[in-house]
């Protein structure tokens, strides 16, 4: 039986994950900062960071440090706690929690004891990095961080391969080249974009190949990254015959579209070369 109950209506409890700024503190919301104030117990990955973000907007609760190593004894107090009538928010260092951070093993155990869930919206590094990188972003798929064993971060790439999705990894810096030579191995020498320091003063963006990129000395590679990687390229079908390809150009023209919209639908819905589309276009429409 499916119980339902507006998230801030009713009697059940409500844990609040609060997402943190990426870099820039001004990124802190209004209703975050709020929603803080009225806590009467902070969580948090790392209370030491966590508890500076909090002095600069002069907030000052009690704190349960919770991360991978506690995070099953810290989830019992945290509902222990909800389930008395407290009020609890949890944060992750910078980011959304839960999102290749701790804290989902916490949700799941506060759904499991009737409490309900809510997040202030914030920043978040993997789509920034996204939405600026210049790749596909109508569909993607977020990794994270791979293994730190080579064979185990080889198989999480081979299965990677497949995939058509523009891929978002996560990386640390002592761990960028060597990731960025397993990508160029396991994925292909595909396009990538390095997002690095994102909504801080040295915020930069480093576009190139996988292998390209891993050619950047290491030491100038700084802060916590994020990789965007463009997906498996379709693979071109040989058997498409310019009689095909010219009867797809017309129906596009039919449609009112324009010779450059045309080209570009065929080579996409055919899986062919746009300059070979474009051969035919001239050859066909252009005399």
């Amino acid at each position: 039986m499916i119980k339902r109950e507006l998230n801030f209506e009713g009697t059940s409890p409500l844990l609040y994950l609060i997402a943190t700024p990426i870099g820039n503190l001004d990124e802190m919301t209004p209703r975050a900062l709020a929603v803080l104030k009225e806590a009467d117990y902070l969580a948090a990955e790392d209370t030491r960071n966590s508890g500076k973000l909090m002095a600069h907007f002069g907030i000052d609760k009690p704190w349960i440090s919770c991360h991978e190593h506690n995070e099953q004894e810290a989830g019992e107090r945290i509902v222990s706690l909800l389930l008395s009538g407290k009020k609890v928010c949890y944060m992750s260092d910078a980011g959304y929690p839960t999102l290749s951070d701790p804290g989902q093993r916490l949700v799941a155990k506060c759904l499991d004891n009737g409490i309900k869930v809510s997040v202030t919206s914030g920043p978040s590094a993997a789509i920034d990095a996204l939405a600026c990188s210049g790749l596909d972003s109508d569909h993607f798929y977020f990794q994270g961080f791979l293994s730190p064993k080579e064979s185990e971060r080889a198989n999480e790439l081979r299965k990677l391969a497949a995939r058509d999705e523009t891929i978002i990894f996560y990386e640390s810096p002592h761990r960028i080249t060597k990731t960025l030579v397993a990508m160029a191995a396991g994925l292909g020498d595909r396009r990538a974009v390095i997002a690095r320091e994102l909504t801080k003063a040295h915020e930069e963006f480093i576009r190139g190949t996988l292998s390209e990129l891993a050619l950047e000395p290491e030491e100038s590679l700084r802060g916590e990254m994020v990789i965007i990687v463009e997906g498996k390229a379709k693979e071109l079908d040989a058997e498409k015959s310019d009689n095909d390809i010219a009867s797809a150009l017309k129906a596009e023209l039919d449609l009112g579209h324009s010779g450059k919209e045309a080209v570009k639908n065929v080579s996409a819905n055919l899986g062919v070369a746009k300059n070979r589309v474009y051969t035919v276009y001239v050859e066909s429409f252009k005399k």
